[in-house]
């Protein structure tokens, strides 16, 4: 969560919140005033405490530095432009770098306890200007601290909870019924698709429970069959490839009562489940 704050002559304020996070910023050749929240460590800039001193920056730095080598030891070049610093102060001082493109654009971040010792040494009107400053930004912190949801909040959340579990109990059931209804259907397609032998197409659609002309239709729109004017039904060679249709040579009586070979398209047991699963989608359409 970022909040920012604009006060008079000065640049925005960025106030973050959340553990070992830094927030950075630079308009122009502005000081950035920044506030941080790290591991709950609030913190003030270099910078910022430079522009309410009346300081300049790199003397504000020195002093830093000066009291990192007197309560931590070693050099004072040890402290300059030190990513890791803060690992080496539990974050209670850390080094960035706020502009990427200028090696010399660092600045220190420092806690409340460093930012006091840092300022035993000034006058009174600098410390004040800089303990005044502090309180505003924990003022702010304490503001933007979330809060927990009351007991009532907590009780609806609860009882939503529950009535959601409920709806979702419900359709559930709804959905298995649903599964036990249409389970005879699918028990019958099974067999269907495991049975031998086909069917001529009117038998098929008493199979199917449907008039004759419109399974012939089905078939015919959905490319299964097709014929020449004056010629008996045909399957589509792809049909026959995927074992849906068959041709079978069947003897008919003629009209002069002679025999008489012809050519039947039939419906295996394949086909006759795959049409059942057409139509099922042709009603729902």
């Amino acid at each position: 969560m970022i909040v920012t704050q604009q006060y008079k002559d000065e640049a925005p304020l960025v106030a973050a919140f959340g553990a070992s996070i830094n927030v950075k910023s630079s308009i122009g050749n502005n000081v950035m005033n920044t506030l941080t929240t790290t591991n709950q460590v609030v913190t003030m800039s270099s910078r910022e405490i430079a522009k309410l001193t009346g300081k300049r920056h790199d003397h504000v730095c020195r002093d830093i530095r000066t009291i990192l080598v007197a309560l931590l030891g070693g050099k004072d070049a040890d402290y300059i432009r030190n990513p890791d610093l803060g690992y080496k102060t539990n974050q209670h001082v850390t080094c960035l770098q706020y502009e990427s493109n200028s090696p010399n654009s660092w600045e220190y971040h420092i806690s409340r306890r460093y930012t006091e010792i840092l300022i035993t040494g000034y006058d009174i009107k600098r410390r004040t200007a800089v303990i005044d400053r502090l309180f505003e930004l924990e003022s702010a912190n304490r503001n933007n601290t979330p809060t927990l949801p009351s007991a009532k909040e907590l009780a609806l959340l609860v009882i939503q909870a529950e009535e959601e579990k409920e709806r979702l109990q419900l359709e559930n059931k709804e959905l298995e019924h649903q599964v036990e209804e249409m389970k005879p259907d699918v028990d019958a397609l099974t067999r269907i698709a495991k049975s031998e032998g086909s069917l001529c197409v009117t038998d098929a659609a008493k199979q199917l429970q449907v008039k004759p002309k419109s399974l012939f239709d089905l078939m015919s729109h959905s490319k299964w069959i097709y014929r020449r004017l004056g010629t008996a039904w045909i399957a589509y060679q792809d049909k026959i490839q995927q074992g849906l249709l068959e041709h079978k040579v069947t003897v008919v009586k003629s009209s002069t009562g002679e025999d008489k070979q012809v050519s039947q398209v039939r419906v295996t047991a394949k086909g006759l489940s795959k049409l059942a699963k057409l139509l099922n989608i042709e009603v729902a359409a």
